[in-house]
């Protein structure tokens, strides 16, 4: 792989950029409303494969310190280069906006999730709860520069006909446009219509129905590799999204591929935690002397009964063969390339979405009315943990196991909702195998592959203003000619759920508002709370608060976040009423 791979090392580098491509056709006559390729183009243009897995903890993979069975990801992290500073936003689809146009979640739509907008949030631009009309994706922008343009797998952008995407870009698209889906289809039940718990798909804009007893990972890798067989017929190179539903609940996996790994977690998740943290800092990924926050909402795992145990052993066997089972569509997809000669001029970026999902789940959610969740059958008994009617997450005590050394899990701004594994690999990406940490965001993915493509990106888009790209391009280290994509006084910020973090070089501020039984996703979020303020170079698990000690340096920060909220429009929770202003204050209201 890397000798092939080294073949075409600097054909992307941007001063080797000098050919204009010329378009024809369909193609021509969509560029004329589209930005135009630029003079740096090279040419041969790169074909693109974004690879998004759902719910993927930090230490999942092999090659980013975990015991679960990933070759093929491994090989490719071995081939290119792990970013082992990448952020998210703290859920799926707020990343995936970020990720799609390069702006902030908050400009396009997605300033939180459709499903649990508060009533002061909805009607708000930017609270659409789909890519809204001052967005542009990067899939618009390079079909209309001549790419064809592929997606397969999790979409939840938007459920209408224009907000589909067939409708943002995509040329070839088989979308399950929720959040989730049972991953052997049997969703698509009339008792699960019924109970109003059916996903919906759609096939090139068409609603279409997923077929039953097919697992989710297999057939998205599928419909990936139809499309791009389908592409050694077309002489224009490829954009593919390819977006897995795993391992996002409910855990489910076929049969063969749990039996690998049973027995392998009953010394539990502290146990487990331990063993990845310190395969971690063996890597290099983490230093050797960073100290892990600690558990948090998460019983002892000697406190629980030998059947506790078994039960919890075994939702974590489920969790690991959807990883498995991933990675093996990867490896097929990758296959696929390698058969159609499109490897080689193939530019690769996995990632996670978010951080592990630490909510405990054990019914289909959304479902109160007991008639109709007795109609769904669902049948968590240990024997039938994985199977089809079985529906469950595997807590918080895993899901920790997984973000360490970080604080909590998916859904926060702390990092373990946020800092997520993520590998590049290609042409143009220097030195295999090196680790860069230096930080990165998901919506630099879009000017990455911009730039890589020779395409700029435009301030209006077929008559309409868009939001500003708040990316920045990896090329400079991908190809090794720098280190960091961002200065010490760049920022980045976060919000969600009303919980907030705004970080500038190595320091972080962190606000997380109270909220009734600490819910992940709660409605009911309300001040006041506190600021508190970490040093990420010497403490990566946000273990201690330094706000008493660095006052002017939260001050600093605060005042930024404020800015990019009143920027961005970021709408925030009514103050509590028994708050007097000292909260609101230190909240930046």
């Amino acid at each position: 792989m890397i000798n092939h791979r080294s073949k075409l090392r600097g054909r992307l580098l941007a001063g080797a950029m000098t050919a204009v491509f010329g378009l024809t056709g369909a193609a021509a006559l969509a560029a004329e409303t589209a930005p135009a390729t630029s003079a740096a183009s090279v040419a041969r243009r790169p074909n693109f494969l974004i690879i998004v897995a759902d719910d993927l903890g930090y230490s999942d993979l092999g090659a980013f310190g975990g015991e679960i069975e990933t070759p093929n990801l491994d090989a490719l992290a071995k081939a290119g280069v792990r970013l082992s500073g990448f952020h998210t936003a703290p859920t799926c689809s707020p990343t995936r906006s970020m990720l799609l146009t390069g702006s902030d979640n908050h400009q396009v739509g997605l300033g939180s999730m459709a499903e649990v907008l508060t009533p002061a949030q909805q009607g708000k631009p930017g609270y659409e709860g789909y890519l809204n009309d001052r967005s542009v994706t990067v899939a618009e922008l390079l079909r209309d520069a001549g790419y064809r343009t592929l997606q397969a797998g999790k979409w939840h952008l938007g459920l209408a006909d224009d907000q589909s995407p067939a409708a943002r870009g995509f040329e070839r698209s088989w979308a399950l446009l929720q959040g989730l889906q049972n991953h052997f289809g049997a969703d698509q039940d009339e008792t699960y219509k019924a109970a109003g718990a059916a996903s919906t798909f759609r096939a090139d804009g068409k609603v279409v129905t997923y077929p039953k007893g097919v697992y989710s990972a297999d057939f998205y890798g599928d419909r990936m590799v139809d499309f791009l067989n389908e592409s050694r017929s077309d002489s224009r190179p490829f954009f593919a999204y390819l977006t897995f539903t795993e391992p996002h609940w409910p855990l489910q996996a076929p049969p063969e591929t749990i039996a690998k790994y049973k027995g392998r977690y009953d010394a539990g998740y502290e146990a487990l935690r331990d063993q990845r943290l310190a395969r971690l800092k063996a890597l290099g990924l983490v230093a050797k002397e960073v100290k892990p926050h600690a558990l948090v909402d998460t019983p002892a795992w000697a406190s629980l009964t030998p059947e506790q145990k078994k039960t919890e052993a075994r939702k974590m066997e489920v969790y690991a063969a959807m990883v498995d089972r991933l990675d093996q569509n990867v490896g097929k997809v990758v296959a696929a390339l390698k058969a159609n000669g499109q490897y080689d001029n193939t530019v690769i970026v996995f990632l996670s979405d978010n951080g592990a999902e630490g909510t405990r789940i054990d019914t289909v959610r959304g479902v109160t009315d007991p008639a109709k969740l007795a109609k769904l059958d669902v049948d968590n008994s240990f024997d039938n943990l994985g199977k089809a009617n079985s529906h469950f997450g595997y807590g918080p005590g895993w899901a920790q196991a997984a973000t360490a050394p970080s604080r909590q899990v998916k859904g926060y701004t702390t990092e373990g909702g946020i800092h997520t594994p993520a590998i590049v690999e290609g042409p143009g990406v220097a030195h295999s195998g090196r680790i860069i940490d230096a930080l990165t965001h998901v919506s630099d993915v879009e000017a990455t592959v911009l730039e890589l493509a020779g395409v700029s990106r435009p301030q209006t888009y077929r008559g309409r203003a868009v939001a500003p790209t708040i990316g920045r391009s990896w090329v400079p280290v991908l190809t090794a000619q720098a280190t960091a994509v961002r200065t010490a006084s760049d920022t980045t910020s976060w919000e969600l759920f009303f919980r907030r973090a705004v970080r500038r070089g190595d320091w972080k501020a962190v606000y997380l508002p109270s909220a009734p039984g600490g819910a992940a996703y709660s409605r009911d979020a309300v001040l006041p709370a506190n600021w508190e303020l970490f040093d990420l170079k010497a403490d990566p698990g946000e273990t201690t608060d330094l706000a008493q000690h660095q006052p002017a340096k939260l001050k600093e920060l605060i005042e930024a976040w404020n800015q990019y909220a009143a920027d961005n429009g970021v709408v925030l929770p009514p103050v509590g009423p028994a708050d007097t202003g000292g909260a609101a204050k230190a909240a930046g209201r």
